[in-house]
């Protein structure tokens, strides 16, 4: 919140101000954030200034004009705004760049424009016609500073302030007046004005009569102005503002400390949250919400999660037992803080001392161990899924299975001696059986082994039904994560382990490749990771988490875990070897080598790895295209399963108001603001990759900031399909993108859309920039101009100062440029994004009227 006084509301660029001084009147020349549709300000001509609309964070529009025709002479631009009624005085505020920073400008350009006005008694009718002789000129307004190429490059906002007095006003109205001569200027419209106490609050950026900014009590500085490239590779403005601080939120233009029961633990201009279920705050101003007496919140858990009571299970007790089974039930609690999900029953032997233990799960407060040790005492511990998540688990519980009855055990072995007797004389009449039927046999055994082999061809890197998928284990949950390691990772003799040479450097130490030699076994392939030397262990721990959780999976599509080395030094961590390293590098160094069906290929082994993940219950967090490696037969492997640790070395994370770091142009929304990841959010992550790979390895977002990627998707922008994508992969990306969680599709789903596509190949051929720009016919076609020359075309698109770039590289005639793309538009040196877009767009409409002259000839 900034305050506000007897001075200008900078918007964007430039704010006109016209105040009464002394009055708390405040002036509304236009408000840009309720204008809808055409403004009242005109241009002549009409096409020397741009009209130009953004999105404030409040998603209003906000129109601005711009102009900056520096390399074409003699310019007289007119910029004209609408009637305004008559005041005292009037503050400008501006910035100008150099001509200097401009590349395409040879010698000099203008720094200044021309302020003029028109007085009149009432608003001119609309056919009056435009005559800069009827204006009075006020002044030649010049920049006491510009902003240079570098101040481009750090996104530096410069702006200039001017008091200029209009008058003698001595009619009811005037015009205010815009003439460009040659420079580089953003006009902004004008909001409001007036003397108003500087304690109150602003969603715009004000600027106090000392001209220093401050955000007014409890408020702070967020998202400083900054210069920002627009769509059409012009320079932009987003807005700055103050920002409500943690504790607070913002009512009438204050920011005001949250009621107790309420609590905030952001700075950002959103309300305060009511406490979550089982915790309270008695204190203004909080930032957090206290548990209630008797129920906890784990430390990983955001403060919006419901606090739990620690098992949500009361006396657990045992209905009946036999020697191989138990029978167990306990208490619901009345009022759970969440929806019960099941429940967690973990079980081991008492004399193990918890070395080795079994679980299980159920849905209503009762089970049936099965499987048990006669005569033999277990503990039993029982833990709570709520939808909030895992609570603790219960005390111990100690019950033994019954004893076995002797007269039972003295049948059994009566039984087992008959047993012997009559299966020796069966083995006989079988063996004579199987010489008789062997021959006839020998056909259909062959038979049934093509047709296994046909099934395996199939299914290789495929989808098969996960049935009886086992479910994922944290290794957090163990109380030595060690154990976990010794679970579900093979330890390796370091003598079967050769590494010929070092490939990398990853979080812990380096990555190297080499050969794994077991006996009995042809040597492997592997990729070995190191822990360097003086490392904590809690460092060794973090590293050998990894492994504990690749060690749960199996499938063609995850990254495959060979085994660990714990015993020794170094720790090391060995998994297969992907010859072809990270799929984002890979596609890079091949631009544009692969037909789309393969693209499409690798797309289906990825998502049949992640459908296999969240079978499994488990979330990566970390899906991009840097994290899925791709072997020599183009198999795409899921890999890199330390998501949860903190990204410190990783150049594509960054901090989030929740305080983790995680890479925000893969991560959905709700991860990003609320840390609430699922395979929901996976899904996102996914549709990022899909645009990676279609893309051969571009980086999402290009170059914008991560701050200003989380703004646009807000305001719902998406990627747009990459050159040469189809159309229903593009569409597929979208589902993907959907804000809401619950309406993207779940990995099956993708999974099965992919594989009808591979079927219907058909289906790839429609690209998404054909859709855009091709129509079905001619009643459709746009009215394009017919350009004579490629000058001609540039200058209908203002970008004329590209035309010795066209013609040096050898295109000459529109039918040459019509087949362009935009590696071809990179290469002839046209670098800025926005002017790449609005030629390859132009370039979309120019091939369809001259496919369209063709099709029809010319209409004379």
């Amino acid at each position: 919140m900034w305050p506000k006084g007897n001075y200008c509301v900078l918007l964007f660029l430039l704010r006109s101000v016209l105040s009464e001084p002394g009055t708390t009147n405040q002036v509304v020349l236009l408000d840009t954030t309720t204008v809808l549709g055409e403004l009242d300000w005109k241009t002549y001509p009409v096409n020397g200034w741009d009209a130009i609309t953004e999105m404030d964070e409040q998603n209003r529009p906000i129109h601005t004009f711009q102009v900056c025709h520096v390399m074409e002479p003699n310019q007289n631009n007119w910029l004209r705004s609408g009637w305004i009624r008559r005041q005292a005085a009037q503050r400008l505020r501006f910035t100008l760049r150099d001509c200097n920073s401009i590349p395409w400008v040879s010698g000099t350009c203008k720094e200044t424009f021309n302020l003029f006005y028109l007085q009149s008694e009432e608003p001119l009718p609309s056919t009056t016609r435009f005559r800069p002789t009827d204006y009075a000129k006020v002044d030649t307004i010049a920049a006491d500073e510009s902003f240079t190429q570098t101040d481009l490059g750090d996104r530096v906002l410069r702006l200039n302030t001017e008091v200029r007095e209009v008058g003698p006003i001595t009619r009811k109205g005037f015009y205010l007046a815009f003439q460009d001569v040659g420079a580089c200027i953003a006009l902004v419209s004008v909001k409001k004005s007036g003397r108003v106490s500087r304690h109150s609050a602003s969603h715009g950026l004000v600027v106090s009569s000392g001209g220093e900014r401050a955000c007014v009590e409890n408020a702070e500085e967020r998202d400083t102005p900054k210069l920002y490239c627009g769509a059409d590779g012009d320079w932009l403005v987003p807005l700055g503002r103050c920002v409500c601080s943690i504790g607070h939120e913002e009512i009438d233009g204050h920011c005001q400390a949250c009621k107790p029961g309420f609590f905030k633990a952001f700075a950002g201009n959103t309300k305060c949250s009511k406490c979550p279920p089982h915790s309270s705050s008695h204190d203004q101003a909080a930032t957090v919400c206290h548990c209630d007496k008797s129920f906890y919140r784990a430390l990983k858990d955001p403060s919006t999660m419901a606090c739990t009571s620690p098992a949500l299970v009361g006396v657990v007790r045992k209905d009946w037992a036999t020697e191989n089974s138990i029978a167990l039930s306990w208490e619901q609690v009345e009022q759970p803080p969440a929806d019960i999900v099941d429940y967690e029953v973990k079980y081991y032997e008492r004399e193990q001392e918890q070395l080795s233990y079994s679980s299980t799960r159920t849905r209503t407060p009762s089970v049936v161990v099965t499987g048990l040790r006669p005569s033999t005492v277990y503990v039993f511990h029982v833990r709570t899924r709520t939808t909030a998540g895992f609570t603790a688990y219960s005390p111990n519980f100690e019950f033994s299975t019954a004893a076995e009855d002797p007269d039972v055990a003295d049948q059994g072995q009566v039984l087992v001696v008959v047993t012997a007797s009559v299966g020796g004389f069966s083995l006989l009449v079988i063996l004579t059986l199987f010489l008789l039927i062997t021959g006839r046999c020998q056909g259909y055994i062959k038979a049934r082994m093509k047709s296994e082999e046909k099934r395996r061809t199939r299914f290789h890197s495929g989808h098969v039904p996960f049935s009886g998928i086992k479910t994922y284990v944290d290794p957090d949950t163990y109380e030595d994560p060690t154990q976990a390691v010794e679970e579900f990772a093979k330890e390796i003799d370091p003598s079967y382990i050769c590494i010929e040479r070092v490939i990398g450097a990853g979080e812990f130490g380096e990555v190297c490749s080499g050969r794994l030699r077991l006996p009995g076994r042809m040597d492997v392939p592997v990729a070995i990771k190191t822990l360097k030397g003086g490392y904590s262990e809690q460092q060794r721990r973090d590293f050998l988490r990894e492994a504990s959780i690749m060690g749960q999976f199996s499938c063609t599509n995850i990254i495959r875990l060979e085994g660990v080395v714990t015993n020794s030094r170094p720790v090391m961590i060995v998994v297969e070897y992907m010859e072809n390293g990270a799929l984002d590098s890979f596609l890079r160094t091949r631009d544009g080598q692969f037909t789309v069906l393969q693209l499409v290929g690798m797309l289906r082994g990825i998502a049949v790895g992640m459908t296999y993940l969240s079978d499994m219950g488990y979330v990566h967090r970390d899906l991009a295209a840097r994290n899925i490696l791709i072997d020599k037969s183009l198999v795409c492997k899921v890999s890199d399963f330390g998501m949860s640790r903190v990204l410190e070395d990783d150049s594509e994370a960054a901090y989030t108001a929740t305080g983790g770091k995680i890479p925000i142009r893969w991560t959905a929304p709700e991860a990003i603001a609320y840390g609430k990841f699922s395979s929901a959010s996976d899904v996102w992550s996914y549709g990022i990759v899909m645009w990676e790979v279609m893309s051969y390895g571009e980086r999402p977002y290009w170059e914008m900031s991560n701050q200003d990627v989380i703004l646009s998707i807000e305001e719902g922008y998406r990627l747009p399909a990459p050159m040469g994508c189809p159309v229903t992969l593009h569409q597929l990306m979208l589902h993907c993108w959907q804000k809401e969680a619950g309406q993207r599709p779940n990995f099956t789903d993708v999974l099965s859309f992919l594989d009808k596509l591979i079927i219907s190949p058909g289906s790839l051929l429609t690209l998404a920039n054909d859709a855009q720009s091709l129509t079905d016919s001619s009643e459709d076609l746009p009215d394009y101009p017919l350009f004579i020359s490629i000058g001609d075309w540039l200058d209908s698109i203002k970008m004329s100062q590209y035309k010795n770039n066209f013609l040096a590289a050898g295109y000459t005639t529109l039918d040459s440029i019509s087949t362009m793309s935009v590696d071809d538009i990179r290469r002839i040196g046209i670098c800025l994004i926005g002017h790449q877009r609005r030629i390859i767009s132009s370039i979309q409409s120019l091939r369809l009227q001259l496919h369209h002259i063709q099709q029809n000839g010319f209409q004379v």
